[in-house]
């Protein structure tokens, strides 16, 4: 049977250490603030905002709101992202997408100061994880995977990693991410030949596919460590991961599980952007 790798533990160090950095800002009469923009009622933009909410009010972290109606033009989109980028109390913005159709999404990205970028939208902040340089801050939930990996010390240099995914939201940054800790990354997708061999020579396994179960036990070997990014809702109702659980737990080492895994930690990562975001603002006054 495989260790859970559980989220709570993870916040609870990294939310630590939070508490720590926002008390120092505080002493400087700075107060971490993130400015959502949210457009529409969507229920996952919803739920998450809720999430972040209880997650900054507990670390001390400010937030404002912009909640414009479903039917809003792109100019009123892009007017909340301008008093967000010109507001100097305001140190970070998270912008929920997708926006409804209708709305030129690339252009909206495009007005939004990456120095305020918290989920790594804009091409500055991807540009940044792809460089390795710490330009910008990268996707929450990919650095929520990192985050559980540094705290259960799962090694990653000369490793091999595969990635399962593709997508500029989780799979490509991670990728970049693992390859800065000199991990050896393989990427595989839709058009991979023989995924299961490839899968089941890693070390570490990311899923982020974006569709229940796509990984099962003919996929995995004993001695693996598999995170699992995938939040899907099963034909119970239930949230249930890119992994199927069942026939992966009882084969590898370690595991994360859905839910109680890396979406637990994503909003811990949210608020440390924003304390990063107001510590360097903090440091330029």
């Amino acid at each position: 049977m495989a260790e859970l790798l559980l989220g709570k533990d993870v916040n609870a160090d990294l939310n630590e250490r939070l508490l720590s950095r926002v008390e120092k800002l505080k002493e400087k009469a700075v107060i971490p603030q993130l400015a959502i923009i949210r457009v529409g009622e969507r229920p996952d933009d919803l739920s998450y905002e809720h999430s972040a909410e209880v997650r900054c009010e507990k670390l001390g972290v400010k937030i404002c709101k912009s909640v414009l109606p479903a039917d809003c033009s792109k100019e009123d989109v892009i007017d909340a992202i301008h008093k967000a980028n010109e507001d100097s109390s305001v140190h970070g913005v998270l912008l929920f997408r997708p926006l409804p159709k209708g709305i030129d999404e690339e252009a909206v990205i495009r007005e939004l100061d990456p120095a305020k970028d918290m989920d790594g939208i804009t091409t500055a902040s991807m540009a940044g994880v792809f460089a390795g340089n710490g330009l910008g801050y990268p996707p929450c939930t990919a650095q929520a995977v990192m985050e559980i990996l540094r705290h259960y010390n799962i090694p990653l240099a000369g490793k091999k990693a595969v990635v399962v995914g593709r997508s500029m939201v989780i799979g490509k940054p991670v990728a970049m991410m693992l390859l800065k800790e000199n991990a050896t990354v393989t990427i595989c997708h839709t058009k991979t030949v023989d995924m299961p061999s490839v899968v089941r020579d890693a070390d570490l396994v990311v899923v982020a596919a974006g569709h229940a179960g796509v990984i099962n036990g003919e996929f995995v070997r004993e001695g693996q460590v598999v995170i699992d990014v995938g939040i899907n809702v099963n034909e119970e109702g239930k949230l249930c991961g890119d992994v199927d659980f069942a026939s992966v737990e009882p084969v590898v080492a370690q595991l994360t599980p859905v839910p109680r895994g890396v979406g637990s930690v994503t909003t811990s990562v949210l608020a440390e952007h924003v304390v990063s975001a107001a510590e360097k603002a903090a440091g330029k006054e």
